[in-house]
């Protein structure tokens, strides 16, 4: 009966059983898994082969480089990252809390602006107007503008009760401009939901606040999971502008160092730092895009 299958070119469902279970793989199956694992190898080969040679060739031009002596001592000097090192983690301390604290705000106001942005009827046109307005301004509104506005410009007006902390004036910057992206890709979320499923939300009996709530919102956040995490991401390494304000950050703890001794590894320290802590962030961003095809291609995620 095997030997009838494998004439035919169909799967043999022996293959599919557990080994365990006395099954003997047909000699096509062992070709075939032979045949992908060379494959796999030589793939693997050559993709570290030329990698290895595309690195050599990079080192060699940069090191007999006219200038690489120089540029050496001023950006990648030894005794200067051993100093920096220490100084640009306990500033990387703050971009971390505002991380959190701007993420969380952000996810929050994003979702207010979406939903207002979607409302329906004629009464709530100003209401959507407003929303539209706030996100067209701010993504067009360049974040370092934003930043030098909010963190210089509202402490010049001495308002009363109003904080001129640079962090505090930072982070809200942050949260501003981040919200008028985030809240266009919830919108988006929101938009790509069939009508039909609000009205048969509606057909059962819920109001358009609990459709919204339990049906249409639960779908929206779940298909923009992926560009909510690149978001946080581009957010992470932003936290490093709150510098302007004089605010010691890691970005700060190194130009603090490079302004007493006029050498830029502290730099270069602070950036490989902000590039440690964004790669985990990164890889975990495509594993959750990569999962979320997955199921969506099987049909498991609506």
């Amino acid at each position: 009966m095997t030997a009838v299958k494998e004439e035919s070119g169909q799967e043999d469902p022996g293959a599919m059983q557990d080994r365990g279970d006395g099954y003997v793989p047909s000699q096509r199956r062992i070709d075939r898994e032979r045949y992908k694992r060379t494959r796999a190898r030589r793939a693997t080969s050559i993709a570290a082969l030329s990698t290895l040679v595309t690195g050599v060739v990079l080192y060699l031009v940069v090191v007999n480089a006219p200038g690489w002596p120089r540029t050496k001592e001023t950006f990648f000097n030894g005794r200067y990252a051993r100093e920096a090192f220490p100084k640009v983690l306990e500033g990387l301390w703050l971009n971390v809390r505002l991380l959190l604290i701007c993420g969380v705000a952000v996810l929050v106001l994003g979702m207010l602006i979406a939903i207002a942005r979607t409302l329906r009827g004629p009464v709530f046109f100003p209401l959507r107007a407003l929303a539209a307005a706030y996100t067209d301004f701010f993504r067009g509104l360049p974040l370092i503008i934003n930043l030098m506005i909010v963190v210089l410009g509202v402490p010049a007006l001495r308002l009363q009760g109003i904080t001129v902390d640079p962090v505090l004036l930072g982070g809200t910057a942050l949260t501003l401009t981040y919200s008028a992206y985030v809240a266009e890709v919830f919108r988006a979320g929101i938009e790509s939901v069939h009508p039909s499923q609000r009205a048969a939300a509606r057909a059962l009996g819920l109001t358009n606040r609990q459709a919204l709530r339990y049906v249409v919102l639960p779908q929206a956040v779940r298909r923009q999971v992926p560009p909510l995490l690149n978001d946080l991401v581009s957010l992470q390494k932003d936290t490093g502008l709150v510098s302007i304000g004089g605010a010691i950050d890691a970005v700060r703890a190194a130009d603090i160092i490079v302004g007493r001794s006029l050498n830029y590894t502290p730099y270069i320290v602070a950036g490989l730092v902000f590039v440690a802590l964004t790669i985990p962030m990164t890889r975990f961003t495509d594993w959750v895009t990569a999962r979320m095809d997955r199921q969506r291609a099987q049909g498991g995620t609506l």
